[in-house]
């Protein structure tokens, strides 16, 4: 097992990850909804989080193995579950539990559509903005932009592509480019 690695793949998915916290942060500044703050907030913490996870392991680039492609892959979800839900914890409108939150997030992630909001039309611009963020970043299917971004940042994404397909597709090669691999995978872009 590979855990300096995996810290290391982890720290740069939240530090990349803490720049999606910039948009709705501009939408906020630029409408004055008052959201901003949570938005200023979740980029700091989850900035500091991956940088503090990324720089005692950002020398360890070993290959990685099919199980820590399972890790990997299950603990990009619950990364990226939790770091979204930041922004709605933090945010004052509206007020959500924990539980509200990462569901919200999870959701948006997955592009379920499920919401546990009510009054949509009275929410902060920045927060309707992030949800529907948090939507197209799903639907662009995180993993298969992990695949076609990672390797440039000297991670393996053969495990990770793996680890996330579905049925027989995970023993075929990835093509040269990532159109071309989404496409296989049932993926439309």
């Amino acid at each position: 097992m590979q855990f300096f690695t995996i810290q290391r793949i982890l720290g740069i998915l939240l530090t990349l990850f803490s720049v999606t916290m910039l948009p709705p942060l501009l939408v906020a500044w630029i409408y004055q909804d008052g959201a901003g703050d949570a938005f200023a907030t979740a980029f700091v913490l989850l900035l500091l989080i991956g940088l503090s996870l990324w720089l005692p392991a950002r020398k360890h680039r070993r290959e990685l193995k099919i199980r820590d492609g399972f890790i990997v892959v299950v603990m990009f979800w619950m990364a990226l579950g939790l770091a979204g839900s930041l922004p709605f914890y933090l945010s004052e409108d509206p007020m959500m539990s924990f539980t509200d939150a990462v569901f919200e997030s999870m959701s948006g992630l997955t592009t379920t559509g499920s919401t546990v909001l009510t009054g949509l039309d009275t929410l902060p611009h920045a927060i309707l903005f992030y949800r529907q963020f948090l939507q197209w970043l799903g639907g662009m299917g995180i993993v298969v932009l992990a695949v076609a971004i990672l390797p440039l940042l000297g991670v393996g994404g053969m495990q990770l592509y793996r680890a996330e397909t579905p049925g027989p597709m995970k023993d075929s090669k990835l093509t040269p480019r990532i159109t071309e691999t989404a496409r296989h995978s049932g993926i439309s872009m």
